[in-house]
């Protein structure tokens, strides 16, 4: 009875002791891995600073869309991370290979060869919230100028950042026709915005901001005008209204009846007279 359990003793001390070098030596190449990826980590970030990526970043206002997106304001801090974050997982993953875990093996391995795919799709996504923040800007600026009403910045912000994450997705493997379907909601919902944009009462719009242009050039801020029953003091002339400082309080008017209405104007504001 005795020497059955002494025999089992036997073998697991002798699998134990086999054992405890390939934990020490994994357990010391993780403590290893970790800090060489956060030296890693820590070089990269101060590269990139030394060669002025966060002041390209705040030039190009990259900055306020990290911030926006509540991501850390420092482009060169986020690629950092994530340079440490992907060699402490596979620092991580190279020591349970150590530990000759045989039922992980295979799976470890796929996870290795996977990582370059989901950087990939990280720096996809990562790039997506920028560029989607910059066409933004960019959109609102000119829809500003040019006086116009519809959200279009926001459109091609949406629009920006669903081609990124979509590229982000076929990285990882995801099937084309799921990728399909979600470009055909996206186009839907494109079409959607412009038909309730353009549609019902879209032309009334679209006249009065026409119409703006003009009352710009011929009317200014601070003249008293009549027009109808209304008299007062130009306070303002909006993209879509002009508004006007009256007794009784503000009356906004849409700005194709000042032109298509007889407009008196009380006083002219013009440079003075010189003196002889």
């Amino acid at each position: 009875m005795i020497a059955p359990i002494a025999s089992v003793l036997d073998r697991a001390g002798n699998s134990l002791g086999d054992f405890l070098p390939q934990l020490a030596g994994a357990f010391v190449l993780v403590v290893v891995g970790l800090l060489v990826a956060r030296l890693v980590g820590r070089l990269v970030r101060r590269g990139l600073l030394a060669v002025g990526l966060d002041e390209f970043a705040t030039r190009w206002r990259i900055t306020d869309t990290l911030v926006q997106a509540r991501l850390q304001p420092s482009l060169a801090g986020i690629i950092g991370a994530a340079v440490r974050i992907t060699l402490s997982v596979i620092a991580a993953f190279a020591a349970l290979t150590l530990l000759g875990l045989q039922l992980l093996s295979q799976s470890l391995n796929e996870a290795v060869l996977f990582l370059p795919n989901l950087l990939a799709a990280l720096t996809l996504l990562l790039a997506g919230v920028v560029l989607a923040g910059l066409a933004r800007d960019r959109v609102d600026r000119f829809t500003y100028q040019m006086d116009f009403a519809v959200p279009l910045g926001q459109l091609a912000q949406i629009s920006t950042l669903a081609i990124f994450a979509l590229m982000a997705a076929a990285q990882i493997g995801v099937s084309a026709d799921i990728l399909f379907t979600v470009i055909a909601i996206l186009l839907a919902a494109a079409a959607g915005t412009f038909a309730l944009a353009f549609g019902l009462g879209g032309r009334e719009v679209a006249r009065a901001l026409n119409a703006g242009r003009f009352v710009r050039g011929a009317f200014q801020v601070g003249q008293t005008i009549s027009v109808g029953q209304i008299r007062g003091t130009i306070v303002a002339i909006e993209p879509e209204a002009t508004v006007i400082g009256t007794a009784d309080g503000l009356v906004r008017v849409p700005n194709n009846l000042l032109l298509e209405s007889m407009v008196t104007i009380h006083d002219t504001a013009g440079p003075p007279d010189q003196p002889a």
